[in-house]
């Protein structure tokens, strides 16, 4: 029986050879409801180059695949494009099977593999700005460094205007599909921004300079093929424009309300809070932390304008799932954000100072002093949490000038 992995066809000279991961539920903490791919492409030119490799335990997969296109001994230069162990894990054994005559990483690219591998690799560094000749056509190279890792760069093919865009532009999404128009559109936008949420927030600064770069640069693009999820092919310049607008941090009429509770006191007041939010004509997700996972909460701050945390006291800290998903978010630097705490107590009350805190650390424009309350809060409580979310309406309304309605 012939082996059953198959390349896919991406454009005259360039196809997908990389490997479907079903079964991956977490990546660096990040919840991959959908698993991921690890995509690798060959480009067929006179001088065969394969553009990244795959995880390490998808090596046999990958090399299947390219084995249905040619010989896989063929392969004449190999390019990392991003060192990250999920497209370089099987790279020393792919050298040693197929004896490239050249391999090729960007200047940090070529140090973070040795690092990584203890190996002297046979590693050509690539400038920001050099090309290379594979004969019939051209690849050139771009640094994008911290997008996400230092060693980042895109690799352009001019001759069929297709970018590999190495971890931009990516999602994880483990499908049959290869290509964006074969996707459910609303999972191909809930995917990307879920992704650029949890990977790319910290570096919107860069992507806003590198977005502009290209356009400056005046780059043509037919295909973008990232390292995870579809090839874009029909949606290019979407992708690129909710890229651009997630880089500028542009901001919906839209609150997020986290919480943790013990005995639902902080969650009455996450109720009145939402309340007070909706009933000024602001969108709000109600988000226990007892139930929702830290990526769909980074997911849903996106493109919020409205960050409202709240727990209760324990052992004089706030509870753990409130500590989880307020460190992640520091991590992440959402910018932009309105802001409160609140909390019940039956003791010392810690909790929302400290979440106080870690939202004044993010830069997030508090609505004054943490919302209190001992014990299960009454009717004039309740009250004040309503009122705390009425103020934030009005507060995300005034704001509203440049942002997403």
């Amino acid at each position: 029986m012939n082996d059953p992995f198959k390349a896919v066809k991406v454009s005259d000279h360039v196809w997908w050879v990389g490997a479907i991961d079903w079964d991956i539920r977490d990546f660096h903490g990040y919840m991959t409801k959908r698993g991921s791919t690890y995509n690798a492409y060959l480009i067929t030119a006179d001088k065969v180059t394969l553009m990244d490799t795959v995880k390490a335990p998808f090596r046999d997969e990958m090399m299947a695949r390219i084995a249905s296109v040619i010989n896989p001994g063929d392969i004449r230069y190999i390019v990392s494009n991003h060192s990250e162990m999920d497209h370089s894990g099987c790279l020393p054994e792919v050298i040693d099977a197929v004896r490239p005559d050249k391999v090729y990483a960007s200047v940090m690219g070529a140090k973070t593999l040795n690092e990584i591998f203890h190996k002297d690799l046979p590693l050509t560094p690539l400038k920001d700005g050099d090309s290379l000749s594979l004969g019939n056509m051209t690849l050139s190279f771009m640094e994008t460094r911290m997008l996400h890792w230092p060693d980042s760069m895109f690799s352009y093919l001019a001759d069929e205007q297709v970018l590999f865009s190495q971890d931009a532009f990516g999602m994880h999404l483990a499908s049959s599909q290869r290509f964006d128009d074969e996707v459910d559109p609303a999972v191909l936008r809930y995917e990307a921004a879920t992704y650029f949420a949890n990977i790319l927030t910290p570096y919107t600064a860069l992507i806003t300079k590198l977005l502009a770069r290209v356009a400056t640069a005046g780059l043509k693009f037919r295909i973008i093929a990232p390292d995870h999820g579809p090839v874009w092919r029909k949606d290019i310049q979407g992708i690129l424009g909710r890229y651009a607008g997630w880089a500028a941090q542009e901001k919906a009429r839209k609150a997020v309300v986290v919480y943790g509770t013990m005995w639902h006191s902080t969650e009455k007041m996450a109720q009145a809070i939402t309340e007070g939010l909706a009933a000024g004509s602001v969108d709000v997700k109600l988000m226990s932390m007892d139930a929702c996972h830290r990526s769909d909460v980074a997911y849903e701050v996106l493109d919020a304008a409205a960050l409202i945390a709240g727990s209760s006291t324990l052992n004089n800290n706030m509870l753990p799932g409130m500590a989880d998903i307020l460190t992640y978010l520091t991590g992440l630097k959402p910018k932009n954000l309105l802001g409160a705490a609140f909390g019940s107590y039956g003791w010392s009350g810690e909790a929302s100072r400290q979440i106080q805190t870690m939202l004044t650390d993010l830069k997030v424009e508090l609505m004054g002093d943490p919302l209190q309350t001992r014990h299960r809060p009454d009717r004039a409580v309740l009250s004040q949490c309503f009122d705390l979310g009425r103020l934030m309406a009005e507060k995300i309304h005034k704001k509203a000038t440049g942002m997403n309605s």
